[in-house]
């Protein structure tokens, strides 16, 4: 094996079933194939909370519990997924993460988040990012009627589709060189880690230094429709690959 894959913003709903089946056939050809899987947010398109047991949240729960028993998975949450909880990772089996995670993957390190926290521009999202994320408001959201939740969390989709249209793939909408190199200075050492995140929807491969010590910064392949992408990560480095239904 010796090979670790890392996989981002899949957006996965009960309104995506090529994805969702192209998902399904990446987990059959990596069971037991692989050393780990990284799933860097925004796995779900949305996440209301851990009680939502329609079939297709129950179907992604007994893929991901099977995998699990020969391959680990790891998650970190999204922007859009960030109200999952510890009681869906017993229940699938995964292992979640706080972010920026920094580890050890065949004798190189790696700075791993899912990177809308590196979008320091956007005041307004960093604003309702931070309460979001504050244990009381998430107690207040989860407290309410499911059918609440759902109302609220498309509000909330419909406010972000609303200003990915009006604003396309501005400035604002990417991480920002300031937050990484803030981020890298924190992390730093003999050797820089190699950073990997998603969220921009902008693969790409960027080469940066930091007090004139160089760093890759990778961006992971976003899904939609019938495609997708992934980083494979081994002794050799990191490779890029696409998918495709």
């Amino acid at each position: 094996m010796n090979t670790t894959i890392f996989i981002s913003d899949l957006h996965l709903s009960e309104h995506t079933p090529r994805l969702n089946e192209l998902f399904q056939h990446c987990l059959h050809e990596w069971k037991g194939n692989i050393d780990a899987l990284y799933i860097l947010g925004d796995f779900f398109d949305v996440w209301i909370g851990d009680d939502d047991d329609s079939d297709f949240i129950r179907r992604i729960k007994t893929e991901l519990k099977t995998f699990t028993t020969s391959t680990p998975v790891y998650f970190i949450h999204g922007n859009r997924d960030f109200l999952l909880g510890e009681k869906f990772a017993a229940e699938s089996g995964i292992k979640l993460l706080t972010a920026p995670q920094q580890i050890n993957l065949y004798n190189h390190n790696y700075i791993i988040m899912h990177g809308d926290e590196l979008c320091t521009d956007d005041v307004a999202y960093q604003q309702f990012r931070a309460q979001s994320r504050n244990p009381l408001w998430q107690m207040a959201v989860l407290n309410k009627p499911i059918a609440e939740r759902r109302l609220l969390a498309g509000q909330i989709r419909q406010m972000s589709e609303t200003r990915k249209s009006n604003e396309g793939k501005s400035e604002i909408s990417d991480v920002t060189e300031s937050a990484i190199h803030n981020l890298m200075a924190s992390h730093a050492q003999a050797t820089l880690p190699t950073l990997i995140h998603g969220h921009t929807h902008r693969p790409a491969v960027h080469e940066s230094k930091l007090n004139n010590q160089p760093f890759k910064r990778y961006v992971i392949q976003d899904w939609s429709e019938n495609y997708g992408g992934y980083l494979a990560v081994d002794a050799e480095g990191v490779h890029i690959h696409e998918l495709k239904l």
